[in-house]
């Protein structure tokens, strides 16, 4: 099965085989943000459980 190219962009694994991706409303529009804001939006999280599965799916790891 090939990768998913679009969720390979958006999601990445971690060494022991979490997923994380990007917060949202973390690319554009800055001046209106506070800094604290700005701080934890540039942080990564984690995909949410029950989605795990379908993603590990699109980057062809299962």
């Amino acid at each position: 099965m090939k990768t998913s190219k679009t969720a390979a962009k958006r999601f990445k694994t971690t060494g022991t085989g979490k997923l994380r991706h990007e917060k949202q409303n973390n690319q554009h529009k800055f001046e209106g943000k506070s800094s604290s804001r700005k701080h934890r939006l540039d942080r990564d999280a984690d995909v949410h459980k029950g989605d795990a599965r379908k993603i590990k799916r699109l980057l062809a790891k299962r």
